[in-house]
């Protein structure tokens, strides 16, 4: 019989950051009250017969704390990335002057604070998952290797510790990265 891959720990770590990283961005992605460039990360532009992010056809900046402004490069491109915006379900209606697209950002209402906040909560859930997944299949390598006899009792007992102790340290900084969004949130 072939040896079984070996127990690989640095592995699961970063099969669990991936799941953080993803978090990172989707509640990057969640507005607050302030404007970010990163808000407009999920507006894809039709561009040139495809479809692309709209940092490949203008640049995002941020003039002030409740206002974005997209310079959009190609004057042909104006209306496109009007369009994506506006069709990007954010909320944002651009005033267009020239090849710039000035965006308010609409205070925040408690109602709506709230609602962001669970979708928050609920990207935080998925990425715990994820994270738990990632143990379940750490686990059930060291307990095959332990049972093909390729590492001892004591081994998988270290192992098994060793895999929670990575678990719970990405819960942690999971429920580190949705209390901070939930504060930005909150905070009018």
């Amino acid at each position: 019989m072939a040896a079984m891959a070996p127990f690989d720990i640095n592995d699961l770590k970063r099969r669990m950051q991936g799941s953080t990283q993803s978090l990172k961005h989707e509640l990057g992605g969640l507005r607050t009250g302030r404007a970010a460039a990163s808000m407009l990360e999920p507006v894809q532009v039709e561009a040139y017969g495809s479809h692309v992010p709209l940092n490949q056809v203008a640049t995002v900046s941020v003039p002030e704390p409740r206002l974005l402004s997209v310079q959009v490069w190609d004057k042909s491109m104006v209306k496109a990335v009007e369009k994506a915006i506006v069709d990007s379900n954010l909320g944002l209606s651009p005033a267009t002057e020239g090849q710039i697209l000035r965006l308010r950002i609409p205070e925040l209402n408690t109602e709506r604070r709230k609602e962001l906040v669970k979708v928050a909560h609920k990207y935080a859930e998925a990425a715990k998952v994820a994270v738990r997944h990632v143990r379940r299949d750490g686990l059930d390598i060291i307990k095959k290797l332990e049972k093909a006899h390729e590492i001892s009792e004591d081994d998988q007992k270290r192992h098994d510790t060793e895999v929670q102790k990575v678990t719970d340290s990405m819960i942690a900084e999971i429920d580190q990265l949705l209390a901070a969004k939930e504060k930005e949130i909150m905070t009018v």
